[in-house]
């Protein structure tokens, strides 16, 4: 199986990084997904790809981290044999400024502009990052019919499904959490050739271990809880998993 989202680059992870791996690798987790968030970070992402055989990694700029927006260092890490993407990008509205709320907004959709335009141009699948801001979000992908990627986390907006002939749908730990109702109403509606799978590790860590560190391990947790959820064995999600991230990504496994 393939983590499709995984922060490896984070500082929680600096010391038992070789076990974290082995541990995943011990259930089936065996390729991993760095996505970009502060390109002040990008190095560690890269370095890890280096050292790693089966790390990857997208060069990407989060909207959380708009002041360290560099479009030529995005544009020169994508050159690198082990880049599989753009992102994570987006737009985010949870947590915003007490002054200037439309500048900020502005500068998200600027920031995520240039980064859809970015991966058209070099052929690349878009990670992508939304977060109360759907609707905006379908509107500006619809003006680029060429872009394609990941919903990273999808937020089971049934708006963003409209989009499900250029863009997966990645699943992570909220769907075992208890009040999340919603994901587990509108996963049956996601085309099976365009689901993934993902932990966003080290955040939003699977019951029964919510409030721990989370980990690629726990990967298997969340195939569990769709196989229950879509009556479907869990060894076929994890074949379909598999070739929907080879289809994205490019990637073989």
């Amino acid at each position: 199986m393939v983590d499709t989202h995984c922060h490896l680059d984070s500082e929680v992870f600096a010391t038992d990084l070789d076990l974290v791996l082995s541990e995943a690798q011990a259930v089936g987790v065996d390729h991993f997904i760095i996505p970009g968030a502060d390109p002040q970070d990008g190095s560690r992402a890269i370095e890890l790809a280096q050292r790693y055989q089966n790390v990857f990694f997208a060069s990407g700029v989060h909207p959380y981290h708009l002041d360290t927006f560099d479009l030529d260092s995005l544009f020169a890490n994508q050159n690198h044999p082990k880049c599989v993407a753009i992102g994570e990008c987006g737009l985010d509205y949870f947590r915003l400024p007490i002054e200037g709320i439309e500048e900020y907004k502005k500068r998200q959709r600027e920031c995520f502009v240039m980064q859809i335009e970015l991966a058209i141009k070099v052929d690349k699948p878009l990670i992508l990052h939304v977060r109360e801001a759907s609707a905006e979000v379908f509107e500006i992908l619809k003006q680029y019919p060429n872009a394609r990627g990941v919903f990273h986390c999808f937020n089971a907006d049934k708006i963003l499904l409209e989009l499900s002939d250029r863009f997966y749908y990645g699943i992570g730990g909220v769907l075992t959490f208890k009040n999340a109702k919603r994901l587990v109403e509108v996963l049956p509606l996601i085309p099976q050739d365009r689901i993934l799978l993902e932990t966003d590790a080290p955040y939003l860590t699977p019951h029964p271990f919510r409030g721990e560190r989370n980990e690629p391990k726990y990967i298997p947790l969340i195939v569990s809880k769709m196989s229950e959820i879509l009556g479907i064995p869990v060894e076929k999600i994890q074949k379909l998993c598999n070739q929907n991230t080879q289809e994205l990504f490019n990637l073989f496994l």
